[in-house]
C-alpha cells in the first residue's frame, strides 16, 4: 500500500465529502492532509452558475491576494525605452523585445508571468502559439497588457493571481501555501471570492456561486459553505 493510499484512508476517516464546511474549518482540514515533503500549495476552485459557452457571461480577471501566494514568480516583460527599465527597476526578471522573441522560439521558457506594454503586442504575437497554449499570453482583460508596466510587476510579484472559467464553469486560483496561517489563507481566499463577485456577468441567471472547494496539492478537497462569505 503506499503512502498516499494510507494518507487517504486518514482523511476519508475524518472528511465528509458531501458536507459542506464552515471555511475556517475547511483551512484547517486541508492542512492537517498536506503532508507531502514540500509545501504544498492551498487551490480554490469555484463553480459558476453561467453559461460558459455564451461570451457575454465568461468571467476573466485578477486579484491581489492580501497575503501573497507564497510562491516567487519570474516575471518577462516586453516594452522598450523607458518602460523597460521602468519594468525592471520594479523587479522584472526580463524585459526587451525581440531578442526575448528569439530565445522562446528556442524553446527558453523560464519566466512564469508575461507582461507586455501594448506597443510590443505585434512582437508578443509573433510567439503567440507558444505563450497562449500555457496560459502565457499577455491579456489587457486581466492587466498584463498596459502602460503601467512598473506597477504591474509589483503586484504580480506581491501576489496577484490570473483567473478564468473553464468549458464547466469552473475557476480555479492558488490562496497560498499549507505553510501559511489559518487566518492568512482565509483572507486569501475570501479575496477571490469578492473578486468574483465583482466580476459576475450581467446575463448571468440565477445562483452564481454554486459550489466552492479548497485543496493542497496531494490533499483532498473540501467543500466549503457559500453562506459562509454572505
Amino acid at each position: 500500500m503506499t503512502t498516499v493510499s494510507k494518507r487517504a484512508k486518514e482523511w476519508k476517516k475524518e472528511i465528509d465529502r458531501l458536507k459542506k464546511y464552515d471555511l475556517m474549518e475547511a483551512i484547517q482540514l486541508v492542512k492537517k492532509y498536506a503532508k507531502a515533503k514540500f509545501d504544498e500549495r492551498v487551490d480554490v476552485a469555484i463553480r459558476l452558475g453561467i453559461d460558459p459557452r455564451k461570451s457575454d457571461q465568461m468571467v476573466r480577471g485578477s486579484c491581489s491576494l492580501p497575503n501573497g501566494t507564497g510562491k516567487v514568480v519570474r516575471i518577462l516583460v516586453f516594452a522598450k525605452g523607458e518602460k523597460e527599465k521602468e519594468a525592471l527597476d520594479a523587479g522584472a526578471d526580463y524585459a526587451g523585445g525581440d531578442e526575448l522573441v528569439a530565445k522562446i522560439k528556442e524553446g527558453w521558457l523560464e519566466f512564469d508571468r508575461v507582461i507586455a506594454t501594448p506597443d510590443m503586442m505585434a512582437v508578443v504575437g509573433k510567439i503567440g502559439k507558444i505563450l497562449g497554449p500555457r496560459g502565457l499570453m499577455p491579456n489587457p482583460k486581466v492587466g498584463t497588457v498596459t502602460q503601467a508596466v512598473g506597477e504591474t510587476v509589483k503586484l504580480v510579484k506581491q501576489g496577484q493571481v490570473q483567473f478564468k472559467t473553464d468549458k464547466g464553469a469552473n475557476i480555479q486560483a492558488m490562496a497560498g501555501l499549507a505553510s501559511f496561517s489559518d487566518e492568512a489563507l482565509l483572507e486569501n481566499i475570501r479575496a477571490f471570492y469578492d473578486s468574483l463577485i465583482k466580476l459576475k456577468p450581467a446575463t448571468a441567471k440565477g445562483t452564481y456561486i454554486r459550489n466552492i472547494a479548497i485543496s493542497s496539492t496531494q490533499g483532498p478537497g473540501v467543500r466549503v459553505d457559500p453562506n459562509f462569505f454572505k
